[in-house]
């Protein structure tokens, strides 16, 4: 059974998953996005409520953490794409999320795989020692 089982993992990981990740990236309603301010707002608005959401329980749990090592583990935690892909296309697909909302949720998730990373290792690098 467990050579089955690692021959089904593999499938599932390094095809199936892949897959539906590629095809919800696709379906993306970018022009929803776009189609106005108020829709291209939420992706910030998203982007901060991670942080707040995912960042801060991270944050409060570590107090024996210095605060610069809490703050870049805030942002380490903070950071998401895979889940917020899939509750955005199961909420856009079963009706219960609206196609911007969703898109903005998932842009949010792009940009905080790729800030959030950056913030964090800036803040892990010594402080320069300046001209003396």
């Amino acid at each position: 059974a467990a050579p089955y089982r690692e021959k089904m993992d593999a499938l599932g990981f390094g095809f199936l998953i892949p897959i539906f990740f590629v095809m919800s990236g696709a379906q993306m309603d970018l022009a929803s996005l776009f189609g106005s301010s108020t829709s291209m707002a939420r992706v910030p608005l998203f982007l901060g409520l991670l942080l707040v959401l995912r960042g801060l329980p991270a944050m409060l749990y570590r107090a024996d953490l210095a605060p610069r090592e809490r703050v870049t583990l805030a942002f380490l935690s903070a950071t998401s794409l895979p889940l917020i892909v899939v509750i955005a296309e199961l909420g856009r697909a079963s009706g219960h999320m609206q196609a911007e909302n969703a898109t903005a949720l998932v842009g949010a998730g792009i940009l905080s795989v790729l800030l959030y990373p950056l913030i964090a290792l800036s803040l892990r690098r010594p402080a320069r020692p300046g001209p003396t």
